[in-house]
Formats: C-alpha cells, structure tokens, sequence
C-alpha cells in the first residue's frame, strides 16, 4: 500500500490597498473574509502578495488622482493587480491609465472582485482545510468597528454623483445588522461606528419593515436601530459606545437625542450640513434646508447638554458670493459646533454643479477655505478649553512605550471623536497594564485647538 501523502500547498495570499471613506473599508473587509474563507491567506506587504486589490474612491477628482496613484505603485511594486470600488465604473479611464491591471469591478462587486481573484491567483487550498471557523477580517482594531446599514441613497445632491456610483438606498435586514453588532462586540468591539450613506433614511426603502429581535418585534429604523445597539452588553451592563454618521437633519432625528441623554447612545451626531446660505442650499439641492437647525440644535443641547456635533461644509461651490459664505462664518459662531471639516468644491465627471454658472475662481476658493478653518479652530479651542479640570471617559487607541525616565504615555479619544476624523487625548503617565481598547476616566489636564491632554484618575 502506498502511504505517501502530497504535501500541502502554501497558501495564496492576498494584499489590500483601501482608499475612501469608512464604507468601503467595510466593503474591503468584506471582500478578505469571503477570500479567506476561500483558502487564501493575508499578505501585509507588497511583496508577499499573489495578487494585489486596489479598493479605490472616486468621488472627487483628487480621491480618482490618489487611486490612480494607489494602482500605479501597486503595479509598480507588485505587477498583479486587481481594481473595485467606487472608481471601477471608470474602466476605460483605469485601464488608459494602467493597461497591465488584471480585472477592474465597481462598487460593493463582492461576487465579480473574488471571482477576478479566482482566475488570476487560484486558490491553492480548499476552503474547509481549517475545521475551526475563522473570524471576519477586521481592518480596524479590535474595539472599534463600522457597521454599515445600508447602500446608496435616494438624493441628487448637485455636487455628488454616489448614486451613480452605488445606487439607490438599500436598506439592510434590522436582524441581521444587531446580529452583526452582536457578533463584533462578544469579539471585544468596545465601540460601533454606524455608517451608510443617509443613517437618517434607513429602513425608508423597505418601508421600516419589523422583524424579530430577541423575542420582541423592531423597525428597520434608526430609532429603534440606536435603542437596541444601545442595550447590547459589552460586559458589566455597561452598553457599547454607538457612534451615529452620515445623519441627515430630519425631524425624527430629534428622537434620538433622549436615548443620548439615558447613556444609550454616544452624544454625538455627525451631520453633513455642507452650508447655511438658503440660496447655496437650493443650488446644491440639499434636503432638509428649510430645517431651523439652530433651534433644533440648542433644542438637543438643552436635552442632552454634552452632545457633541461635528459637520463638513463646501466651500467655493458655483454661484456662491461673499454674502453667502459670510452667512455661512456667521451662522457657524452662533451653531458652534464641535468638530468641523471643510472642503473646496471640486468638479466631479457627472455631477449636475459643473453646469452651474459662476464658478468661484481657484484662489478664492482657497481665500475661503483659509478663512473658514481659522474660525472653525477658534470655535473648537475654546469649547475643548471649558473641558479642563474636568473627568470624562475615554477609550484607548494606543498604548506608548516607556519614555528615558520610565513613564508611558497614551493616545485615546473622547465621545466627542470618532476615529482618524476628529482629535484625541493624549494621557501621561499610564499604568504598564494599559491597553488598547480599555475605556478609562481621565480628568483633562491642558487642550489646544484640537486635542486634549490629561492623566487617569
């Protein structure tokens, strides 16, 4: 009897590039886990890669620039390379550009990326070679995590062609997302970071459909999404922090607040505003900007006084005058809000703004844009300045090592920051025991325009 047996194959492994938004690194996650569960293997670099994705953004002309950059030193570091995401509508612009690419998918192609993978890198082991299932691949550390509730979205906002790109609003299952959160946080996710498109319209395509949650029926709602995230358990009682993004102003919106209040909810709202002039508004095509958001601000406020609001703006966009942006500085001093991003307008292939008339010259542009950062960090010193000398919780990113006098120092946030987006606190003098993803009470010791600084009471 012949009792060789064949050795088994190495793995293929896989790299991942991951450009854009929070939504497509969850596309990216989503993506390995099926390869993995495949019978391929991660590869952290280059050049232990069978096969390179480049999960690319293609929503403003610079993200498509850094794409094609990203693929350009993929092929140039690699040679075998595989294009999705929201630029891979764009195939004949990415194949002028790098011929040698092997495959090129659009937006959340799950099915078409891993298919492309199967024919240019074949898997080299079947997918049940482990017997132990495998965990989903996480791109974040392990106490955060995005959960995305659902695709696309309804609007056709001038300066945005996402719809193009993504499609309609998809609305996933109310089940299968707390099922999804509940799975991460017994995988040690201390923090859910929801993102979609429009949190605000989930459910709105499938008429908020109800299923059965633990025994009781719930709306495919943000509402009642938020309730249940907010009684899931991440040991001692205590509840996740849950991070809503991409929330538009509408009235049900105020419903949420409360659930802040009760320590549900992290008192925090991230929401696109992109203006206050009426008339940039109406030429932007926003929704909800008749909304009175300043009373409806200092309404959240009264009900949940620690509430934290960040928000991005436009700036320069077609038919936008001195009066206008003037407006928008002004109507800022009064909102105060937390955190603030801004852009310039930029054109972008297929959005209704580039035939507007009146475009705002480059070097106004920047004008502007210099002008709106100056008052936004004015803003942000002084609100951090008022939180010293006071006590708050934070959770850990990163743990330091001992400096030439033995002390550690560490970076964390507040539940006034969402990750890579907003600032951080910087603590001194932490205990060796110290890890990634504790939540801890820090009494605020100094801030500047941006950050915190304090010690662990």
């Amino acid at each position: 009897m012949n009792t060789s047996t064949s050795p088994i194959p190495d793995q293929k492994k896989v790299g991942m590039v991951s450009l854009g938004c929070p939504k497509a690194l969850v596309d990216s996650e989503r993506i390995l886990t099926r390869l993995r569960a495949d019978g391929y293997a991660m590869s952290p670099d280059y050049a232990g890669a069978d096969v390179v994705l480049v999960n690319t953004c293609g929503f403003l002309d610079s993200a498509k620039e850094e794409s094609l950059a990203a693929i350009g030193e993929a092929i140039s570091e690699n040679g075998r390379v595989i294009v999705t995401g929201c630029m891979g509508d764009e195939a004949e612009a990415i194949r002028a550009a790098h011929p040698q690419v092997l495959a090129v998918t659009g937006a959340h192609q799950y099915e078409q990326v891993v298919e492309a993978v199967h024919e240019h890198a074949p898997p080299s082991q079947g997918p049940y070679i482990d017997l132990i299932p495998q965990p989903d691949v996480k791109l974040t550390p392990r106490h955060y995590s995005y959960l995305k509730i659902s695709e696309g979205c309804n609007h056709s906002c001038a300066f945005c062609i996402i719809p193009d790109l993504r499609g309609k609003l998809a609305s996933r299952r109310i089940d299968a997302v707390l099922r999804e959160a509940e799975k991460l946080v017994a995988a040690g996710t201390k923090e859910l970071l929801v993102i979609s498109q429009d949190t605000s319209a989930y459910g709105v395509d499938t008429r908020h459909e109800s299923r059965i949650w633990n025994g009781r029926e719930v709306r495919a709602h943000m509402t009642d999404l938020a309730r249940e995230l907010g009684l899931l358990d991440i040991g001692g009682g205590t509840p996740p922090w849950v991070r809503l993004h991409y929330v538009y102003p509408y009235p049900h919106v105020d419903a949420v607040i409360p659930l802040m209040a009760e320590g549900l909810l992290t008192p925090y709202l991230d929401i696109p505003f992109q203006h206050a002039s009426p008339k940039v508004l109406r030429a932007m095509k926003r929704p909800a900007n008749e909304a009175k958001v300043l009373d409806r601000l200092k309404g959240w406020r009264e009900i949940c006084p620690d509430i934290a609001v960040r928000s991005s703006f436009v700036v320069g966009f077609p038919g936008e005058t001195e009066e206008d942006f003037q407006y928008l500085l002004d109507w800022l001093e009064e909102a105060q809000l937390d955190r603030v991003g801004a852009f310039r307008f930029e054109p972008v292939e297929g959005a209704q703004a580039n035939a507007l008339p009146d475009h705002v010259p480059e070097a106004v542009k920047e004008e502007r844009y210099a002008r709106i950062m100056e008052v936004t960090a004015r803003i942000s010193a002084e609100k951090l300045a008022a939180k010293v000398g006071k006590t708050m919780p934070v959770i850990i990113d990163e743990v330091g090592e001992p400096d030439e006098d033995g002390d550690i120092g560490a970076t964390g946030r507040s539940q006034a920051d969402a990750p890579e987006i907003d600032g951080a606190v910087y603590l001194r003098n932490v205990p060796e025991t110290l890890a990634a993803g504790e939540i801890v009470s820090v009494k605020v010791e100094d801030a500047d325009e941006h950050d915190l600084f304090g010690v662990i009471t």
